[in-house]
């Protein structure tokens, strides 16, 4: 299947070698590069998919990288939704054949790699509603290059539906508009393993119920069904009357997605509501509270006229957090532990050595070499964090990239400007974080580099509050930083320096 906006341009051939003889290799990221170099040596080319600087969170792929893919020996990618879908696209429709094509992150844990999940706590009084895929889909024929298209098929109650994601300059994205009826149109379409946030709009109150239908993208460009199910809504009137199912569950807070089970072929609701934890609750059994204090008004921009008549009112259960943010359930950032470094040097090792087994014993020299280094790095960073007061190891930064971080070295993520770098934050958002670092008496901010553009909030804050402004990387390197050791180097550096 080709990649969107990048043309597949492999075909089932072995990849051409380097003209110096080296194994040609293509990483999505400077950072993984950078260990691919540290392990390969001088019998590896490496190339970087993402640029010096940029940001694999929303990096969109060239034509000129899909010639690169298609030239490679090996390629590694991160993953774990790390990087933007296009870009894993691109990887797997134009990777040779028989390229190993591995993702670090997800198979890293049988090298010792330990994963945390990504967890998001957002305050609302009113239930969020995203969107998921669950399962992997591997029964189905489904890969991570799949797609899963979840479709709004029908619709009773005394009102339209829209469900929409707002980004991050106010723009609409329209999924579903009932108001012209519903059709293959309405529909959002997400990567397997995936989570998204959306806004459900209601015209007017009473009980609605609404049928989903979900389907998974076929190599040849077809869909196939998955499953389908009928979700009640309680929209302005007392969820408790309004009978679903056996169990009569009602999502009246927390967190629930509206989820595609690939592996179950069903809909369902996953959901905390009533528990704390999360569980699968069946469509039917579901009872979704829209309260009145969700009412809102209908801008004056016409570009939300979708919703009806400007100033007019609305039922809206709000998105939780603006701008596309998707997602999956593990925190990506597994780098930020040196110990999974060595994990996912240890993987790189044998990836090389089964491609280019002739050198077997030079990867395993250079391995064991950039092993010890990483253990030095290791206790550096712990020696160097150590010397903070532990009332001070309060993080506050750009994006939430820093939760391995944490946890390895006895930090703790006090704030982040938005989960996602693609995303500017809300009016919500930044009066949090300014509460956070005010209550907790924080004495810096942490920006990333590749991400100063976007670092106008957390700029003022600082400035606000009188407090120092420092520099973590985090997904990439700049002129001051160019390898992995260099990074974590100056991380530990700059915590010690701004926290101690």
């Amino acid at each position: 299947m080709a990649a969107v906006g990048v043309a597949a341009v492999a075909g089932g051939c072995g990849a051409v070698a380097a003209d110096d003889g080296a194994v040609r290799v293509v990483a999505t990221t400077e950072i993984l590069a950078d260990l691919v170099r540290a392990v390969g040596g001088g019998r590896v080319h490496v190339d970087s998919i993402v640029p010096p600087g940029g940001d694999p969170h929303s990096y969109e792929p060239t034509p000129s990288d899909a010639k690169k893919i298609a030239r490679a020996d090996v390629t590694f990618t991160n993953h774990l939704l790390l990087e933007e879908h296009a870009l894993i696209k691109a990887i797997d429709a134009n990777a040779p054949d028989d390229a190993p094509n591995v993702s670090l992150a997800e198979s890293a844990e049988t090298y010792g790699a330990q994963v945390i999940p990504l967890v998001e706590n957002i305050a609302l009084d009113v239930p969020w509603l995203g969107l998921a895929v669950r399962g992997s889909g591997a029964g189905r024929g489904a890969t991570r290059a799949s797609e899963v298209r979840l479709s709004a098929t029908a619709l009773e109650g005394p009102g339209r539906l829209a469900v929409y994601l707002t980004h991050a300059l106010g723009e609409p994205q329209v999924y579903v508009d009932s108001a012209d009826g519903l059709s293959t149109v309405d529909s959002a379409v997400l990567p397997p393993d995936a989570h998204t946030h959306v806004n459900w709009a209601f015209s007017a109150p009473g009980v609605y119920r609404v049928t989903l239908s979900a389907a998974l993208s076929t190599p040849d460009g077809a869909w196939t069904p998955v499953g389908a199910g009928t979700f009640t809504f309680a929209v302005g009137v007392d969820p408790h009357t309004v009978h679903s199912g056996q169990s009569g569950v009602v999502v009246d807070r927390g967190h629930t997605d509206v989820a595609v089970d690939l592996d179950r072929g069903e809909l369902y609701a996953w959901t905390d509501a009533g528990t704390g934890a999360q569980r699968a609750v069946a469509a039917a059994d579901v009872v979704i509270d829209v309260p009145n204090r969700a009412l809102d008004t209908v801008p004056a921009d016409p570009r939300f006229g979708f919703l009806g008549p400007a100033g007019s009112s609305v039922h809206q259960l709000p998105q939780a957090v603006l701008g596309k943010h998707v997602h999956g359930e593990i925190d990506p950032h597994l780098w930020q532990n040196v110990a999974n470094a060595k994990a996912y040097a240890q993987l790189i090792r044998d990836t090389l050595v089964a491609s280019d087994p002739a050198d077997r014993a030079g990867y395993a020299r250079r391995t064991a070499e950039y092993l010890a280094e990483l253990d030095r790095l290791d206790a550096h960073v712990r020696t160097r964090v150590a010397t903070i007061p532990a009332h001070r190891r309060q993080l506050v930064t750009t994006h939430d990239g820093f939760g391995y971080l944490a946890k390895a070295y006895g930090l703790t993520v006090a704030g982040f400007v938005v989960p996602n770098p693609a995303q500017e934050p809300s009016a919500a958002q930044v009066r949090k974080l300014t509460e956070t670092v005010t209550n907790l008496r924080v004495p810096a901010v942490f920006l990333e580099p590749n991400l100063s553009g976007r670092a106008g909030v957390l700029t003022q804050i600082a400035k606000d509050q009188g407090i120092r402004i420092c520099k973590l990387y985090g997904d990439a390197f700049d002129e001051r930083a160019r390898s992995y050791v260099d990074m974590m180097r100056h991380n530990a550096g700059e915590l010690a320096a701004c926290l101690g």
